[in-house]
Protein backbone atom coordinates (compact mmCIF):
# COMPACT_ATOMS: atom_id res chain seq x y z
CA UNK A 1 0.00 0.00 0.00
CA UNK A 2 0.96 3.61 -0.54
CA UNK A 3 1.14 4.32 3.46
CA UNK A 4 3.90 2.07 3.87
CA UNK A 5 6.49 3.91 1.62
CA UNK A 6 5.34 7.37 2.11
CA UNK A 7 2.48 9.54 3.52
CA UNK A 8 0.49 11.09 0.98
CA UNK A 9 -0.52 13.75 3.89
CA UNK A 10 2.42 15.22 5.19
CA UNK A 11 4.69 13.87 2.60
CA UNK A 12 3.55 14.32 -0.63
CA UNK A 13 6.86 15.42 -2.79
CA UNK A 14 8.59 12.17 -0.60
CA UNK A 15 5.70 10.33 -3.42
CA UNK A 16 6.30 12.06 -6.17
CA UNK A 17 10.12 11.69 -6.11
CA UNK A 18 9.80 7.73 -5.08
CA UNK A 19 7.56 7.59 -8.17
CA UNK A 20 10.00 9.28 -10.05
CA UNK A 21 13.37 7.22 -8.88
CA UNK A 22 10.82 4.30 -10.08
CA UNK A 23 9.71 5.66 -13.37
CA UNK A 24 13.56 6.32 -14.31
CA UNK A 25 15.29 3.04 -12.88
CA UNK A 26 12.59 1.12 -15.76
CA UNK A 27 14.39 3.30 -18.43
CA UNK A 28 12.12 5.81 -18.58
CA UNK A 29 14.06 9.03 -20.22
CA UNK A 30 13.09 11.96 -18.46
CA UNK A 31 12.53 14.15 -21.35
CA UNK A 32 9.80 12.01 -22.25
CA UNK A 33 7.84 13.76 -19.08
CA UNK A 34 7.91 17.07 -20.43
CA UNK A 35 4.03 17.74 -19.96
CA UNK A 36 3.45 13.96 -18.63
CA UNK A 37 2.71 12.26 -15.58
CA UNK A 38 5.17 9.39 -14.48
CA UNK A 39 2.71 7.77 -11.84
CA UNK A 40 2.98 10.46 -9.27
CA UNK A 41 -0.31 11.96 -10.11
CA UNK A 42 -2.35 8.84 -10.25
CA UNK A 43 -1.31 7.67 -7.43
CA UNK A 44 -2.85 10.98 -5.45
CA UNK A 45 -5.91 10.36 -6.96
CA UNK A 46 -6.32 6.91 -6.10
CA UNK A 47 -5.64 8.14 -2.45
CA UNK A 48 -8.12 10.83 -3.06
CA UNK A 49 -10.81 9.33 -4.40
CA UNK A 50 -10.56 5.66 -4.38
CA UNK A 51 -9.30 5.46 -0.92
CA UNK A 52 -11.23 8.29 0.37
CA UNK A 53 -8.56 10.20 1.08
CA UNK A 54 -9.84 13.45 -0.02
CA UNK A 55 -11.57 14.57 3.45
CA UNK A 56 -8.91 13.62 5.23
CA UNK A 57 -6.82 16.72 3.16
CA UNK A 58 -7.18 19.80 5.21
CA UNK A 59 -8.37 23.46 3.54
CA UNK A 60 -5.92 25.85 2.92
CA UNK A 61 -7.75 29.55 4.28
CA UNK A 62 -7.03 32.75 6.59
CA UNK A 63 -7.49 30.54 9.68
CA UNK A 64 -5.96 26.91 8.90
CA UNK A 65 -2.56 28.89 7.32
CA UNK A 66 -1.85 29.28 10.74
CA UNK A 67 -1.11 25.54 11.37
CA UNK A 68 -0.55 23.74 7.86
CA UNK A 69 2.93 22.78 7.56
CA UNK A 70 4.66 23.59 4.28
CA UNK A 71 5.58 20.81 1.87
CA UNK A 72 2.13 18.95 3.07
CA UNK A 73 -1.08 18.50 1.05
CA UNK A 74 -3.68 20.63 1.12
CA UNK A 75 -6.76 21.84 -0.89
CA UNK A 76 -7.44 25.21 -1.85
CA UNK A 77 -11.10 26.44 -2.84
CA UNK A 78 -11.31 29.66 -5.07
CA UNK A 79 -11.51 31.49 -8.25
CA UNK A 80 -9.52 32.28 -10.94
CA UNK A 81 -9.03 36.25 -10.67
CA UNK A 82 -6.11 36.33 -13.04
CA UNK A 83 -4.13 34.24 -15.49
CA UNK A 84 0.02 35.07 -14.93
CA UNK A 85 1.05 33.03 -18.26
CA UNK A 86 3.11 30.07 -18.01
CA UNK A 87 6.68 29.68 -15.90
CA UNK A 88 9.40 27.88 -17.50
CA UNK A 89 11.39 25.47 -14.67
CA UNK A 90 14.16 23.15 -14.39
CA UNK A 91 12.06 20.13 -14.01
CA UNK A 92 14.87 17.55 -13.80
CA UNK A 93 18.42 17.36 -13.88
CA UNK A 94 21.28 15.46 -13.10
CA UNK A 95 22.66 15.19 -9.26
CA UNK A 96 26.09 13.58 -10.78
CA UNK A 97 24.28 10.25 -12.36
CA UNK A 98 21.34 10.48 -10.82
CA UNK A 99 18.47 12.01 -12.22
CA UNK A 100 16.88 13.92 -9.99
CA UNK A 101 13.01 16.09 -10.18
CA UNK A 102 11.34 19.43 -9.56
CA UNK A 103 8.37 18.90 -10.01
CA UNK A 104 5.21 20.28 -7.41
CA UNK A 105 8.08 22.28 -6.03
CA UNK A 106 9.52 26.15 -5.54
CA UNK A 107 12.83 25.05 -4.04
CA UNK A 108 15.51 22.48 -5.44
CA UNK A 109 16.05 19.93 -3.17
CA UNK A 110 19.35 19.77 -3.99
CA UNK A 111 21.83 22.54 -5.44
CA UNK A 112 21.97 22.31 -8.84
CA UNK A 113 25.67 22.82 -10.75
CA UNK A 114 25.56 25.09 -13.83
CA UNK A 115 27.02 22.02 -16.07
CA UNK A 116 24.40 20.00 -14.81
CA UNK A 117 22.22 18.23 -17.83
CA UNK A 118 18.60 19.83 -17.02
CA UNK A 119 15.20 19.28 -18.63
CA UNK A 120 13.13 22.70 -18.72
CA UNK A 121 9.23 22.27 -18.58
CA UNK A 122 6.28 24.22 -18.10
CA UNK A 123 3.98 25.01 -15.84
CA UNK A 124 0.76 27.68 -15.82
CA UNK A 125 0.33 30.59 -12.80
CA UNK A 126 -3.15 31.27 -11.74
CA UNK A 127 -4.02 33.93 -9.08
CA UNK A 128 -6.91 32.36 -7.10
CA UNK A 129 -8.95 34.02 -4.54
CA UNK A 130 -11.57 33.11 -2.27
CA UNK A 131 -14.74 33.21 -4.40
CA UNK A 132 -15.92 36.95 -3.62
CA UNK A 133 -19.06 36.93 -1.30
CA UNK A 134 -18.68 33.64 0.43
CA UNK A 135 -21.01 33.05 2.62
CA UNK A 136 -19.60 31.34 6.25
CA UNK A 137 -21.95 28.62 6.26
CA UNK A 138 -20.56 27.26 3.48
CA UNK A 139 -17.63 26.52 4.80
CA UNK A 140 -17.02 22.50 5.58
CA UNK A 141 -15.65 21.55 9.18
CA UNK A 142 -12.38 21.86 9.65
CA UNK A 143 -9.49 18.77 9.04
CA UNK A 144 -6.68 18.35 11.31
CA UNK A 145 -3.93 15.63 11.23
CA UNK A 146 -0.46 15.90 13.02
CA UNK A 147 1.83 18.30 12.82
CA UNK A 148 5.13 17.20 10.88
CA UNK A 149 8.88 18.35 10.92
CA UNK A 150 9.93 19.95 7.79
CA UNK A 151 12.26 17.29 7.68
CA UNK A 152 10.52 14.33 5.79
CA UNK A 153 10.34 10.75 6.18
CA UNK A 154 12.82 10.44 3.56
CA UNK A 155 15.44 12.41 4.91
CA UNK A 156 14.57 15.38 3.09
CA UNK A 157 14.95 18.79 4.49
CA UNK A 158 13.79 21.95 2.76
CA UNK A 159 16.17 24.54 1.49
CA UNK A 160 16.07 27.91 0.90
CA UNK A 161 18.85 28.38 -1.99
CA UNK A 162 18.40 32.37 -1.93
CA UNK A 163 15.63 34.43 0.34
CA UNK A 164 15.44 36.81 -2.87
CA UNK A 165 14.89 34.51 -5.53
CA UNK A 166 12.16 32.29 -5.92
CA UNK A 167 14.14 29.12 -7.23
CA UNK A 168 15.12 28.04 -11.04
CA UNK A 169 12.21 29.47 -12.27
CA UNK A 170 11.87 31.11 -15.82
CA UNK A 171 8.79 33.49 -16.06
CA UNK A 172 6.83 33.76 -19.20
CA UNK A 173 4.46 36.52 -19.12
CA UNK A 174 1.85 36.51 -21.36
CA UNK A 175 -1.83 37.83 -20.92
CA UNK A 176 -3.93 34.85 -19.68
CA UNK A 177 -6.94 34.23 -21.57
CA UNK A 178 -6.32 36.19 -23.80
CA UNK A 179 -3.72 33.99 -25.37
CA UNK A 180 -1.36 36.84 -26.90
CA UNK A 181 2.47 36.12 -26.92
CA UNK A 182 4.94 37.97 -24.90
CA UNK A 183 8.61 38.09 -24.06
CA UNK A 184 10.03 35.49 -22.37
CA UNK A 185 12.00 36.35 -18.94
CA UNK A 186 14.49 33.51 -17.53
CA UNK A 187 15.97 32.99 -14.81
CA UNK A 188 17.87 29.88 -13.29
CA UNK A 189 18.63 29.09 -9.89
CA UNK A 190 17.59 32.28 -9.37
CA UNK A 191 20.24 34.57 -11.06
CA UNK A 192 19.47 36.09 -14.45
CA UNK A 193 21.86 34.96 -17.47
CA UNK A 194 23.89 38.09 -19.10
CA UNK A 195 22.26 38.31 -22.15
CA UNK A 196 18.91 38.68 -20.47
CA UNK A 197 19.84 40.97 -17.31
CA UNK A 198 20.23 44.14 -20.28
CA UNK A 199 17.22 43.45 -22.09
CA UNK A 200 14.52 43.76 -18.72
CA UNK A 201 13.60 46.88 -18.37
CA UNK A 202 12.92 47.80 -14.27
CA UNK A 203 10.41 49.91 -12.43
CA UNK A 204 10.89 51.11 -8.94
CA UNK A 205 6.82 51.21 -8.99
CA UNK A 206 5.82 47.79 -8.45
CA UNK A 207 6.24 47.36 -5.11
CA UNK A 208 3.15 49.04 -4.36
CA UNK A 209 1.07 46.20 -6.08
CA UNK A 210 1.43 44.09 -3.21
CA UNK A 211 -2.11 42.59 -2.65
CA UNK A 212 -3.45 43.42 0.63
CA UNK A 213 -3.75 40.23 2.42
CA UNK A 214 -6.48 40.51 5.19
CA UNK A 215 -7.74 37.50 7.64
CA UNK A 216 -10.75 37.26 5.63
CA UNK A 217 -9.11 37.10 2.08
CA UNK A 218 -6.01 34.57 1.32
CA UNK A 219 -4.90 34.89 -2.15
CA UNK A 220 -3.25 31.91 -3.72
CA UNK A 221 -0.25 31.48 -6.68
CA UNK A 222 -1.68 27.96 -7.91
CA UNK A 223 0.97 26.58 -9.93
CA UNK A 224 -0.52 24.00 -12.96
CA UNK A 225 1.38 21.25 -14.57
CA UNK A 226 0.06 18.73 -17.64
CA UNK A 227 -3.46 20.41 -18.09
CA UNK A 228 -4.39 22.32 -21.30
CA UNK A 229 -5.06 25.85 -21.33
CA UNK A 230 -9.07 25.31 -22.62
CA UNK A 231 -9.84 23.63 -19.09
CA UNK A 232 -9.54 26.67 -16.81
CA UNK A 233 -10.91 29.80 -17.55
CA UNK A 234 -10.86 33.25 -15.70
CA UNK A 235 -13.49 33.83 -12.46
CA UNK A 236 -14.53 29.68 -13.42
CA UNK A 237 -14.28 28.08 -9.30
CA UNK A 238 -11.75 25.26 -8.34
CA UNK A 239 -11.15 23.13 -6.06
CA UNK A 240 -7.34 22.71 -6.04
CA UNK A 241 -5.01 20.15 -4.19
CA UNK A 242 -1.40 20.38 -4.45
CA UNK A 243 1.90 20.60 -2.16
CA UNK A 244 1.61 23.85 -0.31
CA UNK A 245 4.41 26.00 0.18
CA UNK A 246 4.33 28.94 2.32
CA UNK A 247 7.69 31.06 3.52
CA UNK A 248 6.04 34.01 6.19
CA UNK A 249 10.18 34.77 6.85
CA UNK A 250 10.80 35.40 3.14
CA UNK A 251 12.31 39.68 2.40
CA UNK A 252 12.86 40.92 -0.78
CA UNK A 253 16.00 42.59 -0.94
CA UNK A 254 16.19 45.87 -2.62
CA UNK A 255 20.10 46.77 -2.63
CA UNK A 256 22.34 48.73 -4.83
CA UNK A 257 22.95 45.72 -7.32
CA UNK A 258 22.98 47.23 -11.08
CA UNK A 259 20.28 44.53 -11.90
CA UNK A 260 18.24 44.75 -8.93
CA UNK A 261 15.11 46.13 -10.49
CA UNK A 262 15.58 43.96 -13.29
CA UNK A 263 13.00 42.02 -12.05
CA UNK A 264 11.07 44.43 -10.52
CA UNK A 265 8.04 42.91 -12.50
CA UNK A 266 8.50 39.53 -11.77
CA UNK A 267 5.69 37.31 -10.14
CA UNK A 268 8.53 36.70 -6.81
CA UNK A 269 7.92 40.48 -5.95
CA UNK A 270 4.33 41.44 -7.08
CA UNK A 271 3.43 37.70 -5.32
CA UNK A 272 6.23 37.25 -2.57
CA UNK A 273 5.77 33.95 -0.80
CA UNK A 274 5.12 35.61 2.83
CA UNK A 275 2.29 37.29 1.24
CA UNK A 276 1.02 34.54 -1.21
CA UNK A 277 1.41 31.25 -0.29
CA UNK A 278 1.72 28.51 -3.52
CA UNK A 279 -0.18 25.78 -4.08
CA UNK A 280 1.34 23.07 -6.82
CA UNK A 281 -1.44 21.44 -8.12
CA UNK A 282 -1.34 17.78 -8.48
CA UNK A 283 -5.41 17.24 -9.26
CA UNK A 284 -8.25 19.51 -9.46
CA UNK A 285 -11.92 19.87 -10.14
CA UNK A 286 -14.64 22.54 -11.13
CA UNK A 287 -17.13 23.47 -8.51
CA UNK A 288 -20.56 24.45 -8.79
CA UNK A 289 -23.13 26.07 -6.39
CA UNK A 290 -24.33 22.57 -5.17
CA UNK A 291 -20.46 21.52 -4.00
CA UNK A 292 -20.66 24.68 -1.62
CA UNK A 293 -23.30 22.85 0.26
CA UNK A 294 -21.83 21.62 3.40
CA UNK A 295 -24.35 19.03 4.66
CA UNK A 296 -26.46 18.22 1.29
CA UNK A 297 -29.07 15.63 2.38
CA UNK A 298 -29.05 12.86 -0.30
CA UNK A 299 -32.62 13.24 -1.93
CA UNK A 300 -34.13 12.47 -5.47
CA UNK A 301 -35.92 15.15 -7.45
CA UNK A 302 -39.04 14.24 -6.47
CA UNK A 303 -42.40 16.29 -7.05
CA UNK A 304 -43.97 15.64 -4.49
CA UNK A 305 -40.72 16.01 -2.33
CA UNK A 306 -39.82 19.14 -4.25
CA UNK A 307 -43.48 20.73 -3.90
CA UNK A 308 -42.98 20.49 0.00
CA UNK A 309 -39.49 21.91 0.35
CA UNK A 310 -41.19 24.81 -2.39
CA UNK A 311 -43.93 25.51 -0.32
CA UNK A 312 -42.06 25.76 3.02
CA UNK A 313 -39.49 27.78 0.95
CA UNK A 314 -42.19 29.99 -0.03
CA UNK A 315 -44.11 30.56 3.13
CA UNK A 316 -40.43 31.48 4.69
CA UNK A 317 -40.04 34.03 2.31
CA UNK A 318 -43.50 35.32 2.42
CA UNK A 319 -42.75 35.71 6.08
CA UNK A 320 -39.27 37.96 5.12
CA UNK A 321 -41.30 40.18 2.95
CA UNK A 322 -44.44 41.14 5.25
CA UNK A 323 -46.77 38.92 4.64
CA UNK A 324 -46.47 39.80 0.36
CA UNK A 325 -47.14 36.82 -1.28
CA UNK A 326 -47.05 37.98 -4.60
CA UNK A 327 -43.37 39.69 -4.22
CA UNK A 328 -42.24 35.96 -2.32
CA UNK A 329 -43.48 34.11 -5.70
CA UNK A 330 -41.37 36.35 -7.94
CA UNK A 331 -38.47 36.05 -5.39
CA UNK A 332 -38.52 32.47 -5.62
CA UNK A 333 -38.88 32.45 -9.15
CA UNK A 334 -35.63 34.79 -9.41
CA UNK A 335 -33.38 32.81 -6.46
CA UNK A 336 -33.51 30.16 -9.87
CA UNK A 337 -33.12 31.82 -12.40
CA UNK A 338 -29.34 31.00 -14.33
CA UNK A 339 -28.38 31.76 -17.86
CA UNK A 340 -28.68 28.53 -19.14
CA UNK A 341 -27.79 29.57 -23.18
CA UNK A 342 -26.91 32.40 -25.16
CA UNK A 343 -28.70 33.62 -28.20
CA UNK A 344 -27.12 36.29 -30.00
CA UNK A 345 -26.28 39.21 -27.21
CA UNK A 346 -29.41 37.60 -25.58
CA UNK A 347 -28.94 35.58 -22.06
CA UNK A 348 -31.56 33.39 -21.70
CA UNK A 349 -32.77 32.46 -18.58
CA UNK A 350 -32.32 35.61 -16.85
CA UNK A 351 -34.65 36.71 -14.51
CA UNK A 352 -33.94 40.17 -12.61
CA UNK A 353 -35.93 41.86 -10.22
CA UNK A 354 -36.76 45.31 -9.16
CA UNK A 355 -38.98 45.99 -5.99
CA UNK A 356 -39.72 48.77 -5.74
CA UNK A 357 -42.26 51.23 -3.43
CA UNK A 358 -39.58 51.23 -0.81
CA UNK A 359 -39.36 54.30 1.45
CA UNK A 360 -37.20 55.21 4.43
CA UNK A 361 -39.38 53.65 6.83
CA UNK A 362 -39.47 50.34 5.32
CA UNK A 363 -36.07 50.06 4.18
CA UNK A 364 -34.21 49.64 7.87
CA UNK A 365 -37.02 47.23 8.46
CA UNK A 366 -37.45 45.12 5.44
CA UNK A 367 -33.93 45.65 4.03
CA UNK A 368 -32.30 43.67 6.77
CA UNK A 369 -34.31 41.08 6.79
CA UNK A 370 -34.60 40.31 2.85
CA UNK A 371 -30.51 40.44 2.82
CA UNK A 372 -29.89 38.05 5.55
CA UNK A 373 -32.54 35.57 4.28
CA UNK A 374 -30.62 35.32 0.91
CA UNK A 375 -27.06 35.04 2.98
CA UNK A 376 -28.56 32.20 4.36
CA UNK A 377 -29.65 30.60 1.50
CA UNK A 378 -27.04 31.08 -1.49
CA UNK A 379 -23.36 30.63 -0.96
CA UNK A 380 -21.94 33.71 -2.96
CA UNK A 381 -24.08 36.92 -1.97
CA UNK A 382 -22.80 40.61 -2.04
CA UNK A 383 -24.93 43.90 -1.47
CA UNK A 384 -23.87 47.18 -2.73
CA UNK A 385 -25.79 50.44 -1.44
CA UNK A 386 -25.99 52.59 -4.97
CA UNK A 387 -25.12 56.44 -3.93
CA UNK A 388 -23.98 58.91 -6.64
CA UNK A 389 -20.44 59.06 -4.89
CA UNK A 390 -19.86 55.39 -5.07
CA UNK A 391 -20.87 55.52 -9.18
CA UNK A 392 -18.75 58.14 -9.37
CA UNK A 393 -15.27 56.36 -7.39
CA UNK A 394 -16.30 52.64 -7.49
CA UNK A 395 -14.16 50.55 -9.55
CA UNK A 396 -16.78 48.18 -11.52
CA UNK A 397 -15.47 46.46 -13.93
CA UNK A 398 -11.44 44.56 -14.09
CA UNK A 399 -8.70 46.44 -15.71
CA UNK A 400 -5.17 45.63 -17.03
CA UNK A 401 -2.25 46.97 -15.66
CA UNK A 402 0.40 46.95 -17.98
CA UNK A 403 3.12 48.09 -15.98
CA UNK A 404 2.89 44.75 -13.28
CA UNK A 405 1.35 42.83 -16.04
CA UNK A 406 -1.53 41.94 -13.45
CA UNK A 407 -5.47 42.30 -13.66
CA UNK A 408 -6.55 44.34 -11.45
CA UNK A 409 -10.17 43.01 -9.60
CA UNK A 410 -13.43 45.01 -9.97
CA UNK A 411 -16.32 44.73 -8.24
CA UNK A 412 -18.31 43.00 -11.36
CA UNK A 413 -16.15 40.04 -11.18
CA UNK A 414 -17.85 37.76 -9.23
CA UNK A 415 -18.53 33.54 -9.43
CA UNK A 416 -20.86 32.26 -11.74
CA UNK A 417 -23.93 31.70 -9.40
CA UNK A 418 -23.76 34.65 -7.68
CA UNK A 419 -26.32 37.32 -6.29
CA UNK A 420 -26.04 40.77 -6.16
CA UNK A 421 -28.27 43.18 -4.54
CA UNK A 422 -28.57 46.95 -5.31
CA UNK A 423 -29.75 49.48 -2.84
CA UNK A 424 -31.03 51.86 -4.53
CA UNK A 425 -32.54 53.54 -1.94
CA UNK A 426 -30.06 56.10 -0.52
CA UNK A 427 -29.56 57.38 -4.63
CA UNK A 428 -30.32 61.31 -4.08
CA UNK A 429 -30.17 63.50 -7.17
CA UNK A 430 -26.52 64.40 -8.08
CA UNK A 431 -24.16 64.62 -11.31
CA UNK A 432 -22.65 61.72 -12.48
CA UNK A 433 -18.49 61.78 -13.69
CA UNK A 434 -16.91 60.56 -16.36
CA UNK A 435 -16.37 57.68 -14.24
CA UNK A 436 -20.08 57.66 -13.14
CA UNK A 437 -21.32 57.44 -16.31
CA UNK A 438 -19.15 54.36 -17.77
CA UNK A 439 -20.50 52.58 -14.20
CA UNK A 440 -24.18 53.13 -15.13
CA UNK A 441 -23.11 52.04 -18.47
CA UNK A 442 -22.00 48.39 -17.12
CA UNK A 443 -24.41 48.01 -14.99
CA UNK A 444 -26.75 48.58 -17.91
CA UNK A 445 -25.23 45.85 -19.76
CA UNK A 446 -24.79 43.22 -16.94
CA UNK A 447 -28.71 43.76 -16.21
CA UNK A 448 -29.51 43.54 -20.22
CA UNK A 449 -27.25 41.19 -21.79
CA UNK A 450 -25.09 39.57 -18.52
CA UNK A 451 -21.66 41.01 -19.62
CA UNK A 452 -18.79 42.61 -17.90
CA UNK A 453 -16.56 44.96 -19.82
CA UNK A 454 -13.28 44.64 -19.34
CA UNK A 455 -10.99 47.50 -19.44
CA UNK A 456 -7.68 46.23 -21.06
CA UNK A 457 -6.80 49.89 -22.11
CA UNK A 458 -5.94 49.68 -25.75
CA UNK A 459 -9.51 47.64 -26.04
CA UNK A 460 -12.60 46.29 -23.98
CA UNK A 461 -13.52 42.91 -24.00
CA UNK A 462 -16.95 41.35 -22.72
CA UNK A 463 -16.79 38.75 -21.09
CA UNK A 464 -20.14 36.43 -20.24
CA UNK A 465 -21.33 36.63 -16.81
CA UNK A 466 -23.90 34.61 -14.69
CA UNK A 467 -25.31 36.94 -11.90
CA UNK A 468 -28.39 36.80 -10.08
CA UNK A 469 -29.53 40.88 -9.70
CA UNK A 470 -31.93 42.20 -7.38
CA UNK A 471 -32.30 46.16 -7.21
CA UNK A 472 -34.71 47.61 -3.94
CA UNK A 473 -35.75 51.14 -5.32
CA UNK A 474 -38.37 53.78 -4.50
CA UNK A 475 -39.80 53.72 -8.00
CA UNK A 476 -38.50 51.67 -11.51
CA UNK A 477 -34.95 51.89 -11.51
CA UNK A 478 -33.67 54.03 -14.36
CA UNK A 479 -29.99 52.60 -14.12
CA UNK A 480 -30.73 49.22 -13.45
CA UNK A 481 -33.33 47.79 -16.21
CA UNK A 482 -34.56 44.76 -14.72
CA UNK A 483 -36.58 42.05 -16.27
CA UNK A 484 -39.19 42.14 -14.02
CA UNK A 485 -40.49 45.29 -11.83
CA UNK A 486 -42.68 44.73 -9.20
CA UNK A 487 -44.13 47.35 -6.19
CA UNK A 488 -43.94 45.83 -2.82
CA UNK A 489 -46.43 45.63 -0.71
CA UNK A 490 -46.22 44.13 2.90
CA UNK A 491 -48.84 44.36 5.39
CA UNK A 492 -46.79 43.20 8.33
CA UNK A 493 -43.41 42.80 10.36
CA UNK A 494 -43.69 38.99 11.47
CA UNK A 495 -41.23 37.22 12.75
CA UNK A 496 -39.21 34.64 10.75
CA UNK A 497 -37.45 31.27 11.65
CA UNK A 498 -35.76 28.44 9.91
CA UNK A 499 -34.58 25.74 11.56
CA UNK A 500 -30.90 24.20 10.40
CA UNK A 501 -33.11 20.95 8.92
CA UNK A 502 -35.15 23.70 7.23
CA UNK A 503 -32.00 25.82 5.69
CA UNK A 504 -30.25 22.62 4.60
CA UNK A 505 -33.12 21.36 2.02
CA UNK A 506 -33.77 25.08 0.80
CA UNK A 507 -30.44 25.11 -0.07
CA UNK A 508 -30.50 21.52 -1.77
CA UNK A 509 -33.58 22.55 -3.72
CA UNK A 510 -32.33 25.85 -4.98
CA UNK A 511 -28.84 24.57 -5.98
CA UNK A 512 -30.26 21.44 -7.37
CA UNK A 513 -33.83 22.58 -9.13
CA UNK A 514 -31.79 25.29 -11.28
CA UNK A 515 -29.93 22.99 -12.85
CA UNK A 516 -32.97 20.37 -14.34
CA UNK A 517 -33.35 19.81 -17.74
CA UNK A 518 -36.74 21.33 -19.50
CA UNK A 519 -38.61 21.36 -22.30
CA UNK A 520 -41.71 22.28 -23.84
CA UNK A 521 -43.95 20.07 -25.46
CA UNK A 522 -45.31 20.86 -29.30
CA UNK A 523 -49.27 21.15 -27.95
CA UNK A 524 -48.21 23.23 -24.70
CA UNK A 525 -46.15 25.63 -27.05
CA UNK A 526 -49.22 26.03 -29.29
CA UNK A 527 -51.33 27.14 -26.58
CA UNK A 528 -48.49 29.52 -25.50
CA UNK A 529 -48.47 31.34 -28.79
CA UNK A 530 -52.10 31.91 -29.08
CA UNK A 531 -52.26 33.27 -25.56
CA UNK A 532 -49.54 35.63 -26.60
CA UNK A 533 -51.22 36.63 -29.71
CA UNK A 534 -54.38 37.45 -27.78
CA UNK A 535 -52.23 39.46 -25.02
CA UNK A 536 -50.64 41.88 -27.95
CA UNK A 537 -53.60 42.65 -29.46
CA UNK A 538 -54.90 43.39 -25.81
CA UNK A 539 -51.69 45.62 -25.31
CA UNK A 540 -49.89 46.88 -27.85
CA UNK A 541 -47.32 47.50 -25.28
CA UNK A 542 -46.22 44.07 -24.78
CA UNK A 543 -43.29 43.23 -26.96
CA UNK A 544 -40.72 40.40 -27.42
CA UNK A 545 -38.87 40.84 -23.86
CA UNK A 546 -42.11 40.31 -22.88
CA UNK A 547 -42.90 37.12 -24.63
CA UNK A 548 -39.49 35.83 -23.81
CA UNK A 549 -39.45 36.93 -19.75
CA UNK A 550 -43.04 34.90 -19.66
CA UNK A 551 -41.36 31.86 -21.24
CA UNK A 552 -38.70 32.10 -18.62
CA UNK A 553 -41.33 32.35 -15.52
CA UNK A 554 -43.08 29.39 -17.04
CA UNK A 555 -39.84 27.31 -17.26
CA UNK A 556 -38.91 28.53 -13.51
CA UNK A 557 -42.52 28.17 -12.27
CA UNK A 558 -42.52 24.53 -13.63
CA UNK A 559 -39.22 23.57 -12.45
CA UNK A 560 -39.63 24.72 -8.80
CA UNK A 561 -42.38 22.04 -8.80
CA UNK A 562 -39.37 19.65 -9.94
CA UNK A 563 -41.23 19.53 -13.07
CA UNK A 564 -38.75 18.70 -15.98
CA UNK A 565 -41.58 20.24 -18.41
CA UNK A 566 -43.74 22.94 -18.96
CA UNK A 567 -47.61 21.75 -18.45
CA UNK A 568 -50.96 23.90 -18.86
CA UNK A 569 -51.37 24.07 -15.18
CA UNK A 570 -47.98 26.03 -14.56
CA UNK A 571 -48.96 28.08 -17.79
CA UNK A 572 -51.90 29.70 -15.80
CA UNK A 573 -50.34 30.12 -12.82
CA UNK A 574 -47.75 32.19 -14.82
CA UNK A 575 -50.52 34.30 -16.94
CA UNK A 576 -51.97 34.98 -13.25
CA UNK A 577 -49.02 35.95 -11.36
CA UNK A 578 -48.28 38.20 -14.16
CA UNK A 579 -52.18 39.48 -13.98
CA UNK A 580 -51.50 40.28 -10.71
CA UNK A 581 -48.07 42.34 -11.53
CA UNK A 582 -49.65 44.49 -13.77
CA UNK A 583 -52.26 45.02 -11.04
CA UNK A 584 -49.77 46.70 -8.95
CA UNK A 585 -48.07 48.99 -11.56
CA UNK A 586 -51.38 50.79 -13.01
Amino acid sequence: MVGVAYDCLANPLGAVRSTFEKAVSTGSDPINFAGSDWGAVDLFRRFLFDDGGLSQVPILNSSTIRWIQPNTLVRFRGMVQDMLGNELYVGAYKDGSVWRTNKFVDVAQYPIDSCSETRIWERRMLYCVPVPGLNSWTEPPAVVYRSVDSTTQHGEKRQRLDESTDNMDFDVSDEGFQGSPSPKKLKEDGHPSPSQELTVEGTSSSMRMLPDVNRDSLPCLVKIYDCPESDMKLNEVFEFVGVFTFDPEFKVENDDDEFANGFSEDVLVQLPPNKVPRLHCLTHRKLAVQDFLPSSPTMEVKPNLVKDIRNALLRHLTAVLGNDGVAAEFLLLHLLSTVYSRVGTVAVGKLSLNLNCFNKESVPVFGPRLLLAIKNLLPFTHCISLTVDYLNTASLAPKKDYETNRLITGALQLAEGSHLIFDETQLEAGTLNSVGVENARLLKTLMEMQKVEYDFQYYKLDMDADVQLLVLSEGKSNILPADIVLPFQPSSVDLFEATAEALEAWRWYLATIRSLPHSIEPEIQKVIENDLVEAKQADRSIGTQDFSRLLTMGRLLSMSFGETSLSLEHWQMVKELERLRRERIK
